[in-house]
């Protein structure tokens, strides 16, 4: 039996978010300056990963998990025509700003040469332990090699959750015999993924996934304390209540915003206090102190910012997550500043559309 060879590779590959490929390969050209002919010359294709071939390699190992340093969005300047000719990856460049329309970045790629199943698996825990799969062929080979890897949880999962902080790399198949892999990637989560036991009978919309999640990514990048029974939380732009649905399940008081009524069930409970309202008008004084103050309500992320600014600068509240809904072309300068408010994180969720999710955690 042929004795398995490891081919390092001198690039960085991305794994897209299902059906949004486009967009990450839009977000590489707008927002980090890579050419089209850039990308049209050396990315190579796997299902939904992109693996872009770079001329020098990158010497040192990098962070995969260190969080993202504060970058002035006025110096995010597109490269010359001279730079475009001359146009390689930086690789540290995305350690320290992940794309947003990517799952997990692999920062360390290789090429696994195998013949066997067992060969496969041996050759990636003698390079660590925990491995998750991302596959878009060859299924049943691939769930051979998984079940001879040590066990991690790939299951749905019951909200409230904690992520445990343990690097984890990624693997897919490419052919029969090989597999494309990293030890180091940008993600927690197995595969970049998270779901949730979804309850299909009691949130009045599906939009409560997105605030388990966004819960879940505050906690497990600021170590924040969930909202609990001595939280007072406020949402703009509360209607039908989904957002408000986890709150109060999590035992919180709501005080909900919006020109239209909750679904009847949270209008009726008395931990909701509800307001016919523009949210977006009534001054942070007026509402008072807030454990967490939140929204997903569709505005312009121009209004949104200046929103989040008022509520930041009136210290009456340490804790936001925001939804930023994306308004034809994205202003990546624009989605920059949300990104540069200290204690502050922007993701793209899993459960997100077409958005954004600006996370604020104080300690």
């Amino acid at each position: 039996m042929t004795t398995p060879k490891i081919e390092y590779l001198s690039g960085i590959a991305f794994l897209s978010f299902p059906e949004k490929k486009d967009y990450l390969l839009s977000e590489l050209q707008e927002r980090f300056f890579i050419p089209s002919e850039f990308l049209q010359t050396n990315a190579t294709h796997y299902g939904d990963i992109i693996y872009i071939e770079n001329s020098s390699s990158v010497q040192s190992k990098p962070n995969s998990h260190s969080l993202q340093p504060q970058v002035n969005a006025h110096d995010l300047q597109p490269p010359t025509n001279e730079q475009n000719v001359q146009a390689t990856v930086d690789i540290h460049q995305f350690i320290e700003r992940p794309p947003y329309w990517a799952k997990v970045c692999l920062f360390n790629p290789f090429i696994l040469h195998f013949e066997s199943i067992g060969q496969a698996a041996t050759e990636l825990k003698n390079i660590q332990r925990n491995w998750a799969p991302y596959q878009y062929q060859h299924f049943r080979r691939a769930a051979l090699i998984q079940e001879k890897l040590p066990y991690i949880n790939l299951k749905a999962k019951t909200f409230p959750t904690t992520i445990p902080r343990t690097p984890i790399g990624l693997y897919t198949l490419v052919d029969q015999n090989t597999i494309l892999a990293s030890s180091q990637t940008s993600s927690f989560l197995p595969a970049g993924n998270i779901q949730f036991v979804e309850d299909h009978e009691n949130p009045p919309s599906r939009a409560y996934l997105k605030i388990q999640e966004a819960l879940t990514m505050a906690k497990l990048f600021f170590n924040a304390e969930l909202p609990n029974e001595n939280s007072h939380c406020f949402e703009a732009g509360a209607c039908p209540g989904g957002w408000t649905w986890v709150l109060v399940n999590l035992g919180s008081s709501v005080f909900a915003v919006d020109r239209s009524e909750l679904s009847p069930e949270l209008m009726q409970n008395p931990k909701v206090k509800f307001l016919a309202h523009d949210a977006f008008t009534i001054p942070p004084t007026q509402i008072g102190k807030c454990h967490w103050v939140v929204s997903d309500v569709i505005c312009y992320p121009e209004r949104l910012l200046e929103w989040i600014k008022k509520w930041l600068s009136s210290g009456l509240t340490q804790n936001m997550i925001c939804t930023i809904k994306m308004q034809g072309k994205t202003d990546w300068q624009l989605i920059e500043q949300f990104a540069q408010i200290p204690n502050s994180k922007v993701v793209h969720l899993n459960y997100n559309k077409h958005e954004l999710t600006w996370i604020h955690c104080e300690e």
